[in-house]
Order: structure tokens, then sequence, then C-alpha cells
């Protein structure tokens, strides 16, 4: 089962970029110990449509063309469910035990996401109420990931 995290918008050369890159780097590097082939990610231009619905609906589109049939529909959402990180890994090792092609963990634009993609998905997830820059919940979302790969293969590198 492939990983994916799939964000609309692109993030501009920085330090935020810096720090995802090595979150993904990181999974990479760590995912096939546990039985993930690695992380793709996959970023989609924001729509330039007029209305923020048609925004949405261009960018949901756009998402569910990326993600493989059958794959895990995981959206970041503020109104989303809160878990902990340990249940975030579990749902992963589920996924992958049950034979799931892809665990696409999905970041939407400025103006949210489709209901019609979060109706589709697996779990609404969120990182609490407050809004989040697009660069952090990218980074946050990169670093969730890798955690969760270090709990299927038993690391230390979370110790809750």
């Amino acid at each position: 089962m492939r990983l994916l995290l799939i964000a609309v918008g692109r993030l501009k050369a920085g330090p935020e970029r810096d720090l995802s890159s090595r979150y993904l780097e990181r999974i990479e590097a760590s995912a096939r110990g546990v039985g993930l082939p690695g992380i793709d990610l996959r970023e989609i231009p924001e729509s330039r449509a007029r209305r923020p619905q048609d925004r949405q609906t261009e960018e949901g589109e756009s998402i569910l063309a990326l993600a493989p049939p059958g794959a895990r529909l995981i959206v970041l959402d503020e109104r989303g469910k809160s878990i902990g990180s340990n249940e975030f890994a579990a749902d992963i090792g589920k996924a992958r035990d049950a034979g799931a092609p892809a665990y696409a963990l999905i970041i939407g634009g400025p103006d949210g996401l489709d209901p019609a993609l979060r109706g589709r998905a697996s779990l609404v997830l969120s990182f609490g109420a407050m809004t989040w820059p697009h660069q952090l919940a990218r980074i946050m979302a990169a670093e969730q990931l890798y955690r969760a790969v270090t709990i299927l293969a038993g690391h230390p590198y979370h110790r809750a």
C-alpha cells in the first residue's frame, strides 16, 4: 500500500518545504520495514475558478484523479475528528493489512474541500479546531505520517 500526501498548492522554497521534505525522506527510508513501499507527494495547483464552490469542485475532481480506485481517503478538515497518533498509525496498519492500494492524506486549498470529496472520505481528520496555514498543515501531516510509520515499526521516535 502506497502512502500518498495530496495537497492543493505548492510549497515555495524555504524552511517549510525543507522541513516537509525531511519528513517525507524519513518516511521513504523507513516505510519498507513495515510493508509500505514509500510515499508520494502529489501537489495540485489551486483552481482559478471565480466562485469558491467551483474552486472546491474543480480541486476535488483533481484530488480524486490522483488517488487510485480503492484508496483509503483521509481528508484534513478543522471540523473533522481529532485522534491520537497511535490510533492514526493503527488506521494505516488496518488499511495496509486489508490490501488497500493507497492511503491518501488530503490537504485542501484555501476555500476548503468539496463536500462531495468529504463525503467519500473514510475519515475526516482534524489537527484541532484552529485553522492552520497550509504550509504548517503540510508539515504536520508529513510528521504524523512519519510518526505512524515509526509506531508501526516499534521505533522509539514516538514516546507516548
